[in-house]
């Protein structure tokens, strides 16, 4: 198994599968691949765009609920 050096936008492992699984799903849905790859599969293309910066992506802040009880 190869050992993936993740871009720095990716702050963890967890982070890079979860948006490379998102990106996959849009591939298998019809989107177009945004680089070059030498695999045909959703996910393996996925990787490489995660990868290669080509997905742009954010982390949206929870505000926590707030409950006033009386």
């Amino acid at each position: 198994m190869t050992h993936l050096i993740l871009p720095r936008e990716v702050d963890s492992k967890f982070r890079f599968i979860t948006v490379a699984a998102q990106r996959a799903k849009q591939l298998q849905n019809g989107a177009k691949a945004r680089v070059e790859a030498k695999s045909r599969k959703p996910t393996r293309v996925a990787m490489q765009e995660v990868l290669a910066n080509a997905v742009s992506w954010e982390l949206k802040e929870e505000t926590p609920k707030v409950e006033i009880t009386e």
